[in-house]
């Protein structure tokens, strides 16, 4: 249990049997009546993002969730599979948990796995990554980086929207959060 003068950004609340984290809290004391706190939530599981008030000093459940990098093997087919670098244990981890950013990772890449009583809840990524260009249409003489954008397979097999100048084999930054591209890598 914490009281909501505890509240910080990613701490997991247990509100109702399910599991919500804040996303961002701002404590109010208006002139007239008592303080309260306003947050916004997202649901762990269904990202769902929602705005809950609530009186200050009322106590609320924490979740505990146990947050730990691990290193993403391989996919077998059915799951992705995840190691603990420090007891070399193995974590299979379902395309549904997995998400969007299945897109973006590469074997061998580290990302936060975060679980609740076992049951893993949701994958973390790097806020970017590098990756490589396999294939886009190749760029025609004028083509400048303020210009338009095509799309651009990865070697992730993402395809994401790039400048007109970038040519396939490049290597590329891109936003996990929004697949977007962020510049050129050498």
């Amino acid at each position: 249990m914490a009281s909501t003068n505890d509240l910080k950004n990613g701490l997991v609340l247990n509100l109702e049997g399910q599991l919500w984290s804040v996303v961002e809290f701002q404590h109010v004391k208006p002139g007239k009546g008592p303080a309260f706190v306003r947050t916004k939530l997202k649901n762990v599981l269904s990202g769902k993002v929602v705005d809950k008030t609530f009186n200050a000093g009322v106590k609320v459940e924490t979740a505990n969730v146990d947050k730990r990098t691990m290193q993403y093997l391989y996919n077998d087919g059915t799951d992705y599979v995840f190691m603990d670098p420090d007891t070399y244990d193995q974590l299979p981890v379902t395309p549904e948990v997995v998400g969007d950013a299945a897109k973006f990772m590469m074997e061998n890449q580290e990302a936060v796995v975060a679980r609740h009583d076992g049951a893993v809840l949701y994958i973390e990524l790097p806020a970017s990554v590098v990756l490589e260009i396999t294939y886009t249409e190749p760029g025609l003489q004028g083509d400048r980086s303020t210009g338009g954008t095509k799309p651009a397979t990865l070697e992730t097999g993402a395809e994401i929207q790039v400048p007109l100048f970038l040519e396939q084999g490049t290597r590329i930054k891109v936003d996990t959060r929004d697949g977007s591209y962020l510049g050129r890598t050498s």
